[in-house]
């Protein structure tokens, strides 16, 4: 008789705890490549009888499978796998059921698969479609290309669903929190979705599904499909000008799934609005749930160089105002992802981390894309490998030349050492703290190597060191730049010689987007004659005051100040910039009661208003993976008075249990993308 399949086990919950996917929800089944999984046959009226009886699977991937594209495989049971193929190997065998344990090449394309199973017996057939799985990559496997050896570092860059991204400036640098999600519901095929819309795919959907095996070619893809300048239906939609009305402000964003579900929702049309970090973020959330190891880095004072000279030139005028716009910018801060893989389209000594920059910014090979590219490659100024390594060089890189345009038209450089590439930042691996990775993209400033690399890279550094000896400038802030307070900055000049010096100093201070343009001015000194001691130090003071750059700070709370010194005895013009960051008041969260999986659990969060305003409109979003279903948004009723604090209680419901991070967001008329967070431990329930 034949072998007549009744019902079949997948035993998605188990095979999930051991892929380390079983977060995805228990719907489905998700796997990773190379890792045998184990599922469960039974037929009925005879058991399996390996001397009569052949089985074989077929699993199948894309719209056009087949077997030259590596998107389709047949393999019958056998004892002795290869770890080169797809397998399936009978485990035990229990009256009518049959445990069979299959498993995926390392090499295997991802995505999602068909699986069907083939008996015969005496040359007759049947086939019986079992079902759809999930295929990932595997950084547990040493022989996939994302292969990572570190337990800590896996948790952290596949499994770690919340992160901290480093925002503000050199001088002043802070962390938010933002809800990466990549095991949420619906993130994971909102995800193969964007795989499937990519203009690769729609070109030639047989070539796109044979390269879904290597992360090079997905992170150029996710690199692509994260920014919508392409017209590819892409995720989200940049802008930078501070007029946000129709859209979400950059700024009030705290997490990717909310996005990923607003793009899905609204038939795959781009979601308003983004900057670099929720690009980044939300590219770094795709790579995770994908299953490539990935992290957010922040770089501060980012050069974008648009002419491709390693300079970026500067024009102000003796009021320290700057003369014309240009198109060469300097973010003080730019952030983009890292993603860990393999290079072997390079070479030797290019594996590991891979810069994925997926805010628009320069079309790379006719898309807005930008890499991968070895972080090895940028430090040792490797501009021809693959891909966009001088882009990202000069945005570490970059030397800064100020010219002063003096009244007569005519231009002197300043003298001011370069500081473009510093700091660069990432959450520590397992904790909250800032972890600084700058010497792997750069030598240490000055050394041989630092030389060597840039002459390789064909790049002299412009930027003149300022002397030892001479006169010295800097920009100092006075404790506390906080929103709705005045404050003071200073220029302190010190005199490095043994005779007294006299020089000229000026300040000016103007509101500034994150992206580096320039707003209205809020802050002027009329020109100072000071005369300066020998080894002596003097401080001009600039008032920066609330009512001045209350209607002129962007949603960015960015000031940049520019102190101008003339020196009358050598006729040197130094200069010196620095942006100030205006911080938003805190949220207090406290969490009341013992939290305890699948208990209720109360938040309690509060914000005092700073300002001399009340505040209107005023709404809290909360949000966290395993602690909240979704985001709760809480509006307040009544105006928040100056000095009076917004305060409200929230009900969670705790999922997961061990380490938590609730974050939240308030918006208000005057005061927007306040962010806060508070690590919950959540114990699992008693059983």
């Amino acid at each position: 008789a034949d072998l007549v399949l009744e019902t079949w086990d997948l035993h998605c919950d188990r095979n999930g705890r051991e892929h380390r996917t079983a977060d995805m929800g228990c719907k489905q089944l998700v796997l990773r490549r190379g890792q045998p999984f184990s599922i469960t046959l039974r037929f009925s009226g005879r058991a399996y009888d390996e001397g009569v009886d052949k089985l074989s699977f077929n699993v199948e991937t894309g719209p056009c499978p087949s077997e030259t594209s590596g998107t389709q495989s047949h393999f019958a049971t056998t004892d002795c796998p290869e770890e080169s193929c797809w397998s399936a190997v009978v485990q035990q065998q229990d009256g009518e059921s049959l445990s069979v344990s299959l498993c995926s090449p390392p090499d295997a394309r991802i995505g999602r698969y068909r699986l069907t199973l083939e008996t015969c017996t005496d040359y007759q057939g049947s086939s019986y479609q079992i079902g759809d799985f999930i295929l990932l990559f595997n950084p547990w496997h040493p022989e996939d290309t994302v292969f990572m050896d570190d337990e800590n570092e896996r948790r952290e860059y596949v499994l770690s669903q919340d992160g901290l991204i480093f925002q503000g400036t050199s001088d002043y640098i802070y962390s938010i929190p933002w809800n990466f999600g990549q095991f949420e519901d619906e993130v994971l095929a909102i995800c193969l979705k964007m795989l499937d819309i990519n203009p690769k795919h729609l070109r030639d959907q047989n070539r796109d599904c044979s390269r879904r095996n290597d992360p090079v070619y997905i992170g150029r893809v996710v690199s692509a499909m994260v920014n919508c300048n392409d017209e590819d239906r892409g995720v989200l939609f940049g802008r930078w000008d501070n007029r946000y009305e129709d859209g979400m402000s950059p700024m009030a964003w705290i997490g990717s799934v909310d996005i990923l579900k607003r793009w899905k929702n609204f038939g795959c049309q781009p979601v308003k609005y983004g900057q670099c970090w929720v690009f980044a973020a939300v590219a770094c959330t795709v790579m995770r749930c994908l299953g490539i190891p990935s992290r957010v880095v922040t770089n501060y004072n980012s050069a974008h160089d648009t002419n491709a000279n390693l300079t970026i030139d500067r024009y102000i005028n003796e009021r320290g105002e700057q003369e014309r716009q240009s198109w060469d910018k300097i973010w003080n801060f730019h952030c983009w992802v890292e993603s860990w893989m393999t290079r072997p389209d390079l070479g030797a000594g290019y594996d590991g981390w891979q810069v994925l920059d997926p805010t628009p910014q320069e079309k790379s090979e006719g898309v807005y894309c930008c890499g991968p590219a070895p972080v090895k490659a940028i430090k040792e100024g490797d501009m021809l490998l693959k891909y966009d390594i001088p882009f990202i060089f000069a945005e570490v890189n970059a030397d800064v030349v100020y010219w002063v345009v003096q009244g007569d038209g005519m231009q002197k450089q300043s003298i001011r050492s370069s500081d473009v590439g510093k700091f660069i930042s990432t959450k520590s691996v397992g904790r909250d703290s800032r972890e600084d990775i700058t010497h792997n993209y750069k030598y240490p400033e000055g050394s041989e190597e630092e030389r060597a690399v840039f002459e390789k890279a064909e790049h002299q550094k412009k930027s003149i060191g300022e002397e030892d000896e001479g006169l010295h400038l800097r920009i100092k802030v006075s404790e506390g730049a906080n929103k709705g307070s005045d404050f003071d900055v200073f220029a302190v000049v010190n005199n490095n010689t043994d005779e007294e010096r006299v020089c000229r100093v000026t300040l000016c201070a103007r509101a500034t987007n994150h992206n580096g343009t320039l707003g209205p001015q809020c802050g002027l000194t009329d020109p100072v004659d000071i005369d300066i001691e020998p080894r002596a130090e003097k401080r001009v003071p600039l008032h920066i005051l609330y009512e001045e750059y209350r209607d002129k700070l962007t949603q960015d709370n960015l000031i940049k100040v520019v102190a101008l010194l003339n020196d009358h005895q050598t006729g040197d013009i130094l200069v010196a910039v620095r942006d100030i960051y205006v911080e938003n008041p805190r949220i207090k969260i406290r969490i009341l009661g013992e939290p305890m999986q699948n208990r209720k659990l109360v938040a309690e969060i509060s914000l005092v208003n700073p300002l001399t305003v009340p505040l209107n409109g005023c709404v809290f979003v909360v949000e966290g993976t395993g602690l909240t279903e979704g985001q709760l948004v809480k509006e307040l009723e009544e105006p928040v008075e100056p000095q009076a604090e917004a305060k409200l209680r929230m009900d969670l419901m705790p999922r997961l249990s061990g380490l938590q991070k609730l974050m939240v967001d308030f918006e208000s008329d005057q005061l927007t993308g306040v962010k806060g967070y508070r690590n919950v431990i959540i114990a699992p329930q008693p059983l």
